[in-house]
This record gives structure tokens, C-alpha cells and sequence, in this order.
């Protein structure tokens, strides 16, 4: 293949969702047809079932097929469903057009009368294939790195899960940008992938019932909080000291976390809006004495909400999820220091529910060796970091788990 061609298959489809209500009515000025053929088109897209041009009914078969040729309906080649918790949970393996895999999560929740909250649809969504941060409790920091989705790959996993939730005369309440990837990392696509979500013409969902996810992109929690004021920050902790969140946290090398609490808390004053801290329980790593009480002390008198989340298995770590009574005690210490806190529990177990885990196995088993020697290489750095000592490097995810050495 020479490099012209390679050029070419690198570039991919220009897709629906991709395009602006403006863009949009170019291009359709463009084959000749009618104005109000956008709003048809529109409609399709993100208040009917539709899954390809064939699916607009609105439109004539001349001019679905002349749209088909230029503009794929959907990000997607194929969608792989898997359900768990008697359908309370969707998990959704999504192949795009060059073969990347990612993954969202449709979760159902049922009304709480105690907090006066209606039933919630709420779907996390991915924004990269893959992740460049490297938490090695993460599974998709087993897969390394592939690409940044597009504005339109990110809204089609909202566009599916909303299909979804039409078939059971159900409506999506929350969108969580909580998926593979780093949010901050592909601001420009996140960014116009929530215009297009709060759209009134397209998504339609209110700004204030979207959440961004970081591990702590200090500039881009500083962007968002100018340029998306309504958007929710949410903050992936996971640790309050240096050395421990160097490890949990590879990020955290580039901005310390003093500096993510200090970014987050001007986040709060300049929009009003609370910030949440995902803090994942891995036991006798962060969930020790000193791990709470630096914690409380990190975040008190922020007005915070806080989530304790029990690690999911995954197989590249040596590390298991904190006893359900250190987690209850950790949150009533919390509490007692001013906190909100809310223990969740992981959803969707049986159907691969950490992140980036479907993607995972289907892009093969590591080889035990690897996996024997990341491990080893965890418990070393663990162990130095629950010292105090920082490491100059982190452990590398698509590096041992890639070889054999």
C-alpha cells in the first residue's frame, strides 16, 4: 500500500451527526431538495427509530439514496447490546467505521419518592476510543490510546440510547461524559458534541443534565467553566495525596492535585454549580486512615459531592475492591467533615461494566507473562507509593501488556 492510499483509509465518512443544523441545510440546498427537508431530517434522526436513510420516511427514495452516497446515518457499523440487571442496565460495544470499538452504558433508575426525583435514564458516553491517562485500574487503560471520537460519534451514543429508551416508552433524562477516554483531552469534539445534544432541534436536552468527566486537564476545567457554565463538573479523584494519585492517576504528574481542587473549586464560584469527586475503592490502597482523613481535609468547606465507587475486577492489576463496611465507614468519616457522599454500587457486572471492558476482550487476552509482570510492577509501585515516594514514570498501559516482557 503506498501512502496515498494509506492517506485515504486513515480518512473516514463524513457522518450525520457530525454536521450542523446550518451545515446540514447547505447540504441539502446542495442535492436540490427542499428547506424543510432539515427539519424531516431532524426529526428522523432524533425522534424516530430510524437507524439508516431507508428509515426517513419522509423523505423519497431519490433523495434518501442521493443522501446515503454522501453522508452515513449513523457513526456506527455495527451495535452489540448486552443487558444485565433484568434490563435495569444496557451495555452497548459500538464499531465504527474504521473498525474502533467503544462503549456507552444506559442505565435505568426507578423514582426515589425520598428525594422527590422522578424515574431517570441516564447514558454514559465515551469520548475517545481508547485512553492516553492510564489508570491501571482501569480496563480501558489496558487498551492504550486509538483516537479522539468526532462531535457526531459522540452524539449517535446518545441517539442510540434515546431509540433505545423510545421502544419502552421511556425518555433519557442525563447524558454522562464518563466513558473510555479523556473529555478534556477532545474538548473541541465534547464541546460541539454538547451544542448538538442541547440543540432544541436535535438532542434537546437541557444543558444542566449534562456531566463532564476529568482526571484532572487543569485548562480544560478552566475552558469549561467560561465557555459551558451550565455543564456539571465531575472530578475523577481516586486519591488526595501526590504519590498515590501519581500512581492512580497518571495525569496528576502534569497537574498535581492541589492544582485539579484548586481549578475545580473556581469551577464552583464561577458557575453556582456543585462539583462531584469520583473516588474508586481499591482496598489497602486508597482507603486506608490517612487516605480519608487527607481527603476530608483536601476537600472541606467546598460543598462537594462526593461518590465511593468499588473498583470493578480487572485483570491487568493485582488490586480488588474495598470491603462494602471500610466503604460505609470511609463515607460516615467524610460525612462528619461536611461532605456529601453517596456509595455506589458498580452497575452491570455480568455484562462487563467497567469501563472499557467489552472493548478490552474483544481486542484480545494479554499474555500471562504480561499480565504477570504488570502486576508486578503494581504491587512494586504501590508499595512505594503508599511510602510516600513518588515515581518519575508511569507504568506504561499499552507497554507490558503488549509483550511479553
Amino acid at each position: 500500500m503506498n501512502p496515498s492510499e494509506a492517506a485515504r483509509q486513515t480518512i473516514r465518512p463524513e457522518i450525520l451527526a457530525d454536521l450542523s443544523v446550518s451545515q446540514l441545510a447547505a447540504r441539502v440546498r446542495d442535492v436540490g431538495a427542499e428547506p424543510y427537508r432539515v427539519t424531516q431530517i431532524l426529526d428522523a434522526a432524533w425522534r424516530s427509530t430510524a437507524t439508516d436513510w431507508s428509515g426517513v420516511t419522509t423523505l423519497g427514495r431519490a433523495l434518501q439514496e442521493r443522501l446515503a452516497s454522501e453522508l452515513r446515518f449513523s457513526a456506527f457499523e455495527a451495535v452489540e447490546r448486552q443487558e444485565a440487571e433484568d434490563g435495569a442496565t444496557t451495555k452497548l460495544l459500538l464499531t465504527l467505521s474504521d473498525g474502533a470499538k467503544v462503549e456507552a452504558v444506559l442505565m435505568r433508575s426507578p423514582a426515589d419518592p425520598r428525594r422527590g426525583s422522578g424515574p431517570r435514564a441516564t447514558v454514559c458516553v465515551s469520548s475517545q476510543a481508547g485512553c492516553a491517562v492510564g489508570c491501571p485500574f482501569c480496563a480501558t487503560g489496558e487498551l492504550g490510546f486509538t483516537r479522539n471520537l468526532s462531535s457526531g460519534e459522540i452524539q449517535d451514543q446518545v441517539r442510540i440510547a434515546r431509540q433505545i429508551l423510545r421502544s419502552e416508552q421511556r425518555e433519557l433524562t442525563n447524558v454522562v461524559y464518563m466513558g473510555m477516554g479523556e473529555p478534556l483531552q477532545n474538548i473541541d469534539a465534547v464541546f460541539a458534541s454538547i451544542d448538538g445534544l442541547t440543540d432544541p432541534l436535535r438532542g434537546g436536552i437541557g444543558q444542566r443534565r449534562i456531566t463532564v468527566s476529568t482526571s484532572g486537564v487543569v485548562p480544560g476545567i478552566e475552558r469549561l467553566a467560561r465557555q459551558r457554565p451550565q455543564i456539571t463538573l465531575a472530578v475523577s479523584l481516586h486519591a488526595a495525596r501526590n504519590p498515590l494519585r501519581d500512581l492512580l492517576v497518571p495525569l496528576n504528574r502534569k497537574w498535581p492535585v492541589e492544582a485539579v481542587i484548586r481549578a475545580a473549586h473556581a469551577h464552583a464560584r464561577a458557575t453556582g454549580r456543585r462539583t462531584t469527586y469520583e473516588v474508586t475503592m481499591i482496598d489497602g490502597i486508597n482507603d486506608r486512615a490517612e487516605d480519608s482523613a487527607a481527603l476530608a481535609e483536601l476537600l472541606a468547606g467546598s460543598g462537594a459531592h462526593v461518590n465511593l465507587i468499588p473498583m470493578n475486577a480487572v485483570a491487568h492489576t493485582p488490586w480488588h475492591e474495598s470491603r462494602p463496611e471500610r466503604i460505609e465507614q470511609i463515607a460516615n468519616e467524610l460525612r462528619s467533615a461536611g461532605l456529601t457522599v453517596t456509595v455506589r454500587r458498580n452497575r452491570g457486572r455480568e455484562a462487563g461494566a467497567a469501563c472499557g471492558q467489552l472493548a478490552a476482550e474483544r481486542a484480545g487476552e494479554p499474555t500471562p507473562v504480561a499480565v504477570a509482570r504488570r502486576r508486578e510492577l503494581l504491587v512494586a509501585a504501590s508499595a512505594a507509593a503508599l511510602q510516600g515516594r513518588r515515581t518519575a514514570q508511569p507504568i506504561a498501559p499499552a507497554g507490558p501488556l503488549r509483550g511479553d516482557a
